[in-house]
């Protein structure tokens, strides 16, 4: 890539990720529809993204049984006006995928959030946003990991330990040149996905197995990943400490 990546007229775009059918957080819902404060997890990320305003596009994957509800819940504050809903897969990947095949765009820059990720800072994302901006491929923030860490194996046994001074914990949104990550997944899905060689738990994971240099900036603990109870308790304390 040149340095014309950081050209104002070079555009972006906003995935996000609500398609997932999991019900941790307790909710008789897929956890992108439950409340915090009030406020469903999907409408506090879109809302974030819309207010930062330099995208040209977000488009939202969900669930073909789900997107009427998405529609409705986003139609009272106008947002639904403003993004686009886009049929997600079985797995994140598959949803990543379809939502890069409804962008109307084959070059520019990407992020792709977890709508779960619903207190996420604008600051980060503008963060993330620049540094795709200013010539990487590919952007993670990331917080260190303060936590020791094991790796076990099958029997649950310990096999080694792992020098956390070099281990990050992982948040969304990540960001990509658009077609870089577009030749990523065409090879991800004509290959690996076919041939079952390895699933990539996150955007990163794929574009590293490509042999894409992925850029680490810091991240924010703001940006949780809401999934159970105590996340969305913790997400609560943190909007009344605002």
């Amino acid at each position: 890539m040149s340095k014309q990546l950081a050209s104002e007229s070079r555009r972006a775009f906003v995935l996000i990720a609500a398609a997932g059918q999991g019900t941790r957080l307790g909710a008789s819902l897929p956890k992108a529809y439950v409340s915090l404060a009030g406020v469903t997890l999907l409408e506090r990320s879109v809302r974030t993204f819309l207010e930062i305003g330099q995208f040209d596009a977000i488009h939202v994957m969900v669930s073909p049984e789900w997107e009427d509800y998405a529609r409705r819940l986003l139609m009272p504050s106008n947002m639904i006006e403003r993004v686009v809903l886009v049929h997600g897969g079985a797995e994140r990947m598959d949803s990543v995928w379809a939502g890069l095949q409804s962008l109307p765009a084959e070059e520019g820059t990407v992020l792709i959030h977890d709508a779960a990720r619903a207190l996420t800072p604008p600051e980060m994302i503008c963060r993330v946003l620049q540094n795709v901006n200013e010539d990487h491929p590919a952007v993670i923030p990331v917080l260190p990991v303060s936590d020791t860490i094991k790796q076990v194996d099958e029997s649950e046994s310990v096999v080694a330990t792992p020098d956390r001074n070099y281990l990050r914990a992982v948040q969304t949104p990540q960001g990509f040149d658009l077609a870089t990550l577009r030749q990523a997944n065409l090879r991800y899905f004509q290959t690996a996905a076919a041939q079952r060689q390895f699933l990539a738990t996150d955007d990163a994971s794929l574009m590293e197995w490509c042999g894409v240099p992925v850029y680490c900036v810091p991240g924010d603990a703001r940006a949780l990943k809401i999934t159970t109870p105590w996340d969305l308790q913790i997400a609560e304390l943190l909007i009344r400490g605002e």
